[in-house]
């Protein structure tokens, strides 16, 4: 069976999803949009960001979300901000595809986390060399 490609971000009521720029990753409104992630148990237990934390409906779809990822693709912005923000164990522990024009080889972190970087597309992200969806799902992340 094929797996699903499914897209999953925070978005405000008014559509803001990332900000413009790299120096306002961490600004106030984005920070604001992503206050509810930061508590949930999964998701600092995932990022080593402590013990401890919420339990409930939202860690359950965080957790589930992650786990369910076979791979993740997001844009050389995003991986950009990341590149700095996260730690030398980035959280995803899968592959991660990252749409650039820039060729780069890939980029192998603790954790099972490796950075390919596709600069043919999205297409390339989305399917294995056979032409096929791989089994496993994937998930393109905003910007």
């Amino acid at each position: 069976m094929a797996g699903k490609v499914f897209f999953s971000v925070s978005m405000s009521l008014d559509g803001f999803i990332a900000p413009e720029s790299i120096e306002d990753l961490m600004g106030q409104q984005w920070m604001e949009l992503q206050q509810w992630i930061f508590p949930q148990r999964f998701f600092r237990e995932n990022l080593k960001l402590g013990e401890g934390g919420e339990e409930g409906r939202d860690n359950d779809i965080v957790r589930e979300t992650f786990e369910r990822t076979g791979a993740s693709v997001m844009g050389k912005r995003m991986f950009d901000a990341g590149e700095q923000a996260w730690p030398e164990e980035a959280p995803f522990h899968t592959p991660v595809f990252v749409v650039t024009h820039e060729k780069r080889d890939p980029w192998e972190r603790p954790g099972g986390t490796t950075f390919h970087f596709v600069d043919e597309g999205v297409e390339p992200a989305l399917v294995d060399d056979e032409g096929t969806v791989p089994t496993e799902d994937r998930r393109p992340a905003a910007r």
